[in-house]
């Protein structure tokens, strides 16, 4: 049966603590730490020299489809009713948002060591402890808009700049594409030394602690991000009937220097060896409200 994903600044009470305590649930089986391990292990760079399959790479929106699919499973298998909401931070902008509440996800982190200390997964509560990351520390870590290094949370017409490609992606097929959705919603600099994020990168950035780099599963708000990017890919398929759904559509020749690193439409994906084709449609999986 096909379920639906909101947006979570619609969700009632009960439905925010219901997701709070299957997310805690899963969290107390050991298996939401498998999950972060699995985005630890698959987060592969451009100068690694090896398959990429989650980031800097086509299958960055269908490697995340099923990766939050599976969560959502799991998820469910706590708790039938609850699925996984989504955040759309082109209008939920700021610490103020009813996501960074102390009943749903908690708010930022205090100034000193970018703890957070409201809400369920503060530490103090003794829930939540961190034992999968590439940082120190066992708490969760947020420093929103990075005071340091100020970053401001996407704006609907950064989005719209994705939106408007009409072709999935491009050569070289990886952080350095100057066009295509994939890149331009990624949001990886297309400049070396450049210092400018955008859309999915930037949101990483503007909740930073645990949210940068590969251990952002660590912060269950990277869930609601993901479930947003996944919403937005669904849109420009919608926006683009015409457009071939995924490139490279066939597996790259001997002489591309992207060869055996990135995935065509028939490879399978690890680590579920499924084809990258059957994630191009989610329509029989779950529907956006």
């Amino acid at each position: 049966m096909v379920h639906a994903r909101q947006n979570q600044s619609t969700l009632g009470k009960t439905q925010k603590k219901r997701f709070v305590d299957a997310v805690l649930a899963l969290k107390r089986t050991g298996r939401y730490d498998e999950f972060v391990r699995t985005h630890i292990d698959f987060y592969t760079g451009d100068g690694d020299g090896h398959l990429r399959v989650a980031h800097m790479t086509p299958s960055f929106f269908p490697w995340h489809r099923k990766f939050l699919l599976e969560f959502e499973t799991a998820l469910r298998q706590m708790d039938s009713g609850v699925t996984v909401p989504y955040w759309d931070w082109t209008v939920d902008r700021t610490p103020a948002a009813s996501l960074w509440h102390a009943d749903f996800l908690g708010g930022n982190g205090r100034r000193s060591d970018r703890r957070v200390t409201t809400g369920p997964f503060a530490h103090a509560h003794g829930n939540w402890t961190v034992t999968e990351s590439v940082t120190d520390g066992d708490f969760l870590m947020r420093d929103f808009g990075r005071p340091q290094d100020p970053v401001e949370l996407p704006g609907k017409e950064e989005l719209a700049t994705a939106m408007r490609e009409s072709v999935y992606d491009a050569k070289p097929w990886n952080s350095l594409s100057s066009t295509g959705f994939r890149n331009r919603f990624e949001g990886w600099p297309t400049r070396r030394g450049d210092r400018t994020w955008y859309n999915h990168n930037r949101v990483h950035r503007w909740v930073s602690g645990h949210m940068l780099g590969a251990g952002s599963v660590n912060d269950p708000v990277f869930w609601l991000h993901h479930a947003f990017v996944d919403l937005c890919w669904s849109r420009w398929q919608e926006r683009h009937p015409g457009a071939t759904p995924y490139l490279p559509a066939e597996r790259l020749g001997p002489g591309d220097p992207q060869r055996r690193r990135v995935l065509a439409a028939d490879d399978t994906m690890p680590p579920w060896d499924i084809p990258v084709r059957s994630m191009l449609d989610h329509r029989s999986l779950y529907r956006y409200t």
